[in-house]
């Protein structure tokens, strides 16, 4: 993965919505067929209800205003992605609407989120993507001197 975040639009959040949240996690690492845990990618909170979603390639700094940041699991306040070790990997875009805007939650992670957001959440969006990184072998990389 390159860490360029995919673009994302939404529109028509429930009645009642004051703020947005974003979490993008991937729930198979390490290895899909034995997994351990979940892997957070993105921690984003406090959009405004009335963004429509997130261009490609999003940072910091071309966020929604009043847009909080929190920290995914490579330890940084950024879009972190796709880089499974083995396998297909499932990564959710969970986008959840909420009846708050929440206080400033400092850098939280994942968890720090979703406990401020219990008890205030109005709806919520999934959105699925699959990635698997494809292993060449030597031979198949060398260029064909004979061509």
């Amino acid at each position: 993965g390159e860490d360029i975040a995919p673009p994302l639009h939404w529109e028509n959040p429930p009645a009642g919505t004051k703020s947005l949240a974003l979490i993008v996690e991937d729930p198979d690492a390490p290895d899909p067929q034995r997994p351990k845990r979940i892997f957070c990618h993105q921690v984003l909170y406090n959009i405004p209800p009335g963004a429509q979603g997130l261009p490609e390639g999003a940072r910091v700094d071309g966020l929604p205003p009043g847009t909080r940041v929190g920290l995914n699991d490579f330890g940084h306040q950024s879009y972190g992605g796709p880089m499974p070790p083995i396998g297909r990997h499932r990564y959710f875009f969970r986008l959840y609407a909420l009846d708050v805007v929440l206080p400033n939650l400092g850098r939280p992670t994942r968890t720090d989120l979703l406990k401020a957001m219990d008890g205030h959440i109005l709806g919520q969006a999934d959105l699925i993507g699959l990635y698997e990184k494809i292993h060449h072998r030597a031979s198949e990389e060398k260029p064909n001197a004979s061509a």
